[in-house]
């Protein structure tokens, strides 16, 4: 017997008895950023490697580690995307969409990176992202997080607290990474050997350091917003002030840095307990020298991106059910006749309700078989046709997940039954 193959590990397969989950999440996000004015583009699995070195930064675990990176036959090195907002401002300066514009999108799909796959994170893992172009005020940087408050409201998820921060301007941060590396100079026997390599390239990152035995040292280290420039205290100040007019909880977290190095200005991140020690579903924050870094003209960007895995894993456990996979209706044809018929009748109610979930059965089988198999669909009725009701031009109707006695209904009568009786339902 051959063997077996299964997925590479964090690799994930999503099966069919998954997939209302993801279904309901993404039709629900899509609404509210259809609803908000964001447009969708679509983007590349596959980028030259250049591009994420240049704007997530070299010394980064993404780069440094992470990365699915390989050399095509052309002897390129080309990556695959391990997150989407380089790959989205690289689209938007090759097709010109910034030119005196502005531009809301938003993109999805899976990405790749080398992690020890754990509870909500995997190698390959799906995303959902907003990116934003031509607008500097901290008013957009409100409305993406009043936007992702209302993912979490209209999927039902409570358990769910925003935290803000401000990174800054390029000068500021220049002074406070000075700061930074003097300190953690002074504790540089106590670093690991990840941020010993990180003190002399770039300090800010030994703030996202994961190591427990690190935090003491870190949690003494000097503050960024103590060297924040006036502008950018200003437009944090103010950010701070929407949220509170619309409502929205936050907290201020001073030692919020993200992972990524082209975020200044705002970062936020919206985290839970409800997923062991990968606690953040979305995180986002503006980048207003990303879009020249890579080749185009200077325009501010701000966006984020969400972690699908992590929501579907907290829907699942809330009791989330997402769309309804099963059909409205099954067809069941007993005799050669009736399935011609059938099948003429289930082409022509689906021209008529496109709405309709109608699973026609295939493989013929006895009629008691076939019911069996209706019931198995989990759908709602039962539409019986054999050499009675073709003789009398009707069908009978048998309802399968309540009680009910079944009846009959003329074929010509039939989508209008189905419209009211399963369309019209709640």
């Amino acid at each position: 017997m051959a063997k077996i193959l299964q997925a590479i590990r964090g690799m994930n397969d999503i099966l069919p008895g998954d997939i209302a989950l993801w279904q309901g999440l993404e039709a629900t996000v899509r609404a509210v950023l259809t609803a908000y004015g964001y447009r969708e583009i679509r983007l590349p699995l596959l980028e030259k490697t250049e591009l994420f070195a240049r704007s997530i930064g070299e010394v980064t675990d993404i780069v440094e580690k992470e990365m699915y990176t390989f050399s095509d036959r052309n002897g390129d090195s080309l990556t695959l995307r391990p997150e989407g907002t380089a790959g989205c401002v690289r689209a938007s300066i090759e097709h010109g969409l910034l030119h005196n514009q502005s531009q809301r999108l938003w993109y999805s799909g899976p990405m790749f990176r080398h992690e020890r796959p754990q509870k909500g994170r995997y190698r390959q893992f799906h995303q959902i992202g907003a990116e934003v172009y031509g607008m500097t005020g901290p008013d957009i940087d409100a409305e993406l997080i009043c936007m992702t408050a209302r993912f979490w409201k209209q999927l039902g998820i409570q358990d769910v607290v925003l935290q803000i921060n401000s990174l800054g301007s390029s000068a500021a941060r220049a002074v406070y990474r000075e700061q930074l590396a003097n300190y953690f100079k002074a504790h540089e026997d106590a670093l690991d050997e990840d941020s010993r390599r990180r003190l002399y390239s770039n300090p800010l990152r030994i703030l996202d350091t994961k190591n427990s035995a690190m935090q003491a040292i870190v949690a003494g280290a000097p503050l960024l917003g103590e060297f924040l420039d006036e502008e950018s205290r200003l437009h944090f100040e103010h950010l701070q002030e929407l949220l509170e007019a619309v409502g929205i909880s936050y907290e201020v977290n001073p030692r919020l840095v993200r992972g990524l190095d082209y975020y200044c200005k705002t970062v936020f991140e919206w985290v839970t307990d409800r997923l062991g020690a990968q606690g953040t579903v979305c995180a986002g924050g503006r980048y207003d020298g990303l879009v020249e870094q890579l080749g185009g003209q200077a325009v501010p960007g701000v966006g984020f991106a969400m972690g699908m895995e992590r929501l579907v894993a907290m829907l699942s456990e809330s009791g989330y059910a997402g769309l309804d996979p099963c059909p409205h209706a099954y067809l069941v044809m007993v005799g050669e006749a009736a399935e011609r018929c059938g099948r003429v009748l289930a082409e022509r109610v689906r021209d008529q309700l496109p709405g309709l979930r109608l699973q026609v059965n295939c493989g013929g089988g006895s009629f008691k078989a076939q019911l069996k198999r209706a019931d198995r669909s989990r759908a709602r009725l039962a539409l019986i046709l054999g050499e009675n009701e073709i003789q009398a031009r009707q069908i009978t109707v048998k309802p399968l997940r309540q009680d009910g006695e079944q009846i009959s209904v003329s074929q010509d009568g039939l989508i209008g039954f189905l419209e009211v009786g399963l369309l019209s339902a709640p």
